[in-house]
């Protein structure tokens, strides 16, 4: 069962569905929630530093397990729902100050 706050690879499917990349996402939903439903609800990671309203930037610094290829952002306007079943690997946590950071951009996003 995957955690709050790790870093997990899961496959995205391009525009056209004919083929995937896998990319990493933060898992934010609590641990509770991820134990009872075969779902975990997630916001995007990319290595594009662009978008700042809703992103805040991440590097191994702000990792408590793994490490990042490259210094990347959390897109807290991307959210996703997704099946547990589709994970295909973890490979970092983020530390507890990088979640409360989250949270605080989430509440901005819905406020």
């Amino acid at each position: 069962m995957p955690e709050q706050g790790e870093i997990v690879l899961i496959p995205i499917p391009f525009s056209n569905l004919q083929s995937v990349k896998k990319r990493p996402v933060l898992v934010i939903s609590n641990d509770n929630y991820n134990e009872v439903t075969r779902d975990i609800v997630v916001v995007a990671i990319t290595s594009n530093l662009s978008e700042k309203k809703y992103a805040i930037d991440i590097n191994n610094d702000n990792l408590v397990e793994g490490q990042l290829k490259v210094k990347s952002c959390i897109r807290c306007d991307k959210i996703y729902t997704l099946s547990q079943d589709i994970i295909v690997k973890r490979f970092g946590k983020v530390s507890e100050d990088v979640i409360e950071k989250v949270r605080f951009k989430l509440t901005e996003l819905i406020k």
